[in-house]
């Protein structure tokens, strides 16, 4: 409502100290465009009466064509102009319901509106029953720039409420939609909307996003080019009720039931020809790992301002840790003896291994072009860690990749079987297996026992953590906790040596 102000004008001039004159000043202190000043028009005013209300009204856009030119719109009829826009509310009126208006040299109208256009309680069921439908919901104020919409159904009783913000930086209008409350009573549909609505405006005034994502859509986003995040979201992620789970609303409560049941998940150890599957309870470090991506696509979204805080998933997604260290250690003679069991293709996969401390699935991954023959520098761009790092190879390595890169694409992976096809855990694991049994090595030997014994030889070989670890691709963390006592047994013999 406006209040306060000057009589209105009589038709003519605008004068000193008239309303439409203190109207403009007030609220449209910018200089209206040259064609709407002058002219010899002046105002209009016709009386309103005592049930109307008096509103602010703006028609159109600045500038932007002759619907702003109020001359142009007399006594509420305009064939182009359908609807104005009420300051002070919001509202989107009907041009048919202006009763009287007051046109001046401004693009600001003063407007008298029937009382149920001036105020809307939509906290009463009967109120928000008598509403006809229409596009434009109808808005209450909750704060400066916060509002909140109902639009009734067509079809009966009730409606869709939804949420507006006023973003000052960039000047506009943000609206989301925020569902139906069909599963509560009509009484307690306004108080859970207005909460709801509160919510993203806290959210929206703290610096996020507009758009609103689900769990869902931040996983899908990071999995775009990271293909073992893609693998595992549609086992752990997409299918699970919290991938429908809005980042903004997201609880703690939410991600610990969701690791509660990826921990229950049992974990497929083979899949038989049959298609039958061979299953087992899921080791705390399959956990961990399953954790990784998930809680790199929260913190992605956290990032880019979907989501103000990690509050939901920060304690929630806590690697737990594990106090079991590998201990199965192949010495030289006896990795020997496995490579000799081996067919040549998996041979030389595995000899790679043996001559770096490499995943088996980063060694997998390796192209040619990641390999320079001239200077023997090897880039490795696809790994658990330690992504992106580059090693200068020893002779035998060298040797060894050049070797598997001759007469390739360089697009192709270095190390191939035998039918040309990459390799991959499924592919190694039974090789690896039977060149055991075939040497007599304990049954428990993997692939990932190569890693362990060549990071082990560089420990006891007086290789420093630090280098260790970034030769690895691993944290100085995880080489203490797993091989740190290799270092302290190393340092006592040299002690010991020490002894008169």
């Amino acid at each position: 409502m406006v209040r306060s102000a000057p009589p209105p004008c009589v038709q003519g001039e605008v004068g000193r100290g008239c309303f439409c004159s203190w109207l403009a000043a007030k609220s449209d202190p910018t200089p209206t465009p040259p064609y709407m000043q002058g002219g010899s028009k002046g105002c209009k005013s016709k009386k309103a009466t005592p049930e109307d209300g008096l509103l602010l009204v703006r028609i159109g856009g600045r500038y932007k064509d002759r619907t702003c030119d109020p001359f142009h719109v007399k006594d509420g009829k305009q064939g182009s102009l359908k609807s104005v826009t009420v300051v002070n509310t919001g509202n989107m009126v009907p041009i048919r319901s202006l009763k009287s208006t007051v046109v001046f040299r401004t693009i600001y109208v003063l407007a008298f509106f029937p009382r149920e256009h001036v105020m809307i309680d939509l906290t009463k069921v009967v109120t928000r029953d008598k509403l006809k439908y229409r596009r434009e919901p109808y808005w209450q104020k909750l704060a400066k720039g916060q509002y909140l919409g109902f639009r009734p159904s067509q079809i009966g009783k009730g409606g869709t409420w939804i949420a507006r913000y006023y973003d000052s930086e960039t000047q506009r209008n943000d609206v989301h939609s925020l569902g139906e409350f069909g599963n509560l009573p009509g009484s307690d549909r306004f108080t859970a909307a207005s909460a709801e609505a509160r919510t993203w405006f806290d959210h929206r005034s703290g610096g996020g996003s507009a758009k609103m994502l689900t769990v869902r859509d931040a996983c899908e986003r990071y999995a775009a080019d990271k293909p073992d995040a893609a693998k595992r979201f549609p086992r752990y992620v997409y299918n699970d009720p919290i991938a429908k789970a809005q980042l903004h609303k997201l609880t703690d409560r939410q991600v610990r039931d969701w690791r509660k049941r990826l921990e229950d998940m049992p974990a497929q150890v083979s899949k038989r020809k049959d298609g039958s599957t061979t299953t087992r309870d899921r080791a705390v470090s399959s956990v961990n790992r399953d954790m990784v991506p998930f809680r790199a696509a929260l913190n992605q979204a956290l990032g880019q301002g979907d989501v103000l805080t990690a509050r939901a998933w920060k304690a929630a997604l806590e690697p737990t840790t594990t106090k079991t260290r590998r201990t199965l250690y192949l010495t030289r003679d006896q990795r020997r003896a496995l490579l000799e069991a081996m067919p040549s293709d998996a041979a030389a996969f595995c000899r790679g291994l043996c001559l770096l401390p490499l995943r088996p699935g980063a060694l997998a991954a390796l192209l040619v072009k990641d390999f320079d023959k001239h200077t023997g520098e090897l880039h490795i761009r696809d790994d658990k860690a330690g992504a992106g790092r580059r090693l200068m190879l020893p002779v035998d390595a060298s040797a060894l990749f050049r070797a598997q890169a001759s007469s390739k694409m360089p697009t192709t992976n270095i190390f191939t079987r035998a039918d040309g096809s990459p390799w991959n855990k499924d592919a190694w694991k039974h090789p690896v297996k039977d060149a055991a049994r075939t040497a007599g090595l304990p049954a428990e030997t993997t692939a990932y026992t190569m890693r362990h014994s060549t990071i082990t030889d560089l420990v006891t070989g007086g290789l420093d953590l630090l280098t260790t670890a970034q030769v690895s691709g691993t944290s100085v963390r995880m080489i203490e906790q797993h091989y740190g006592h290799l270092q302290s047994e190393h340092a006592q013999a040299a002690l010991a040596k020490l002894a008169l």
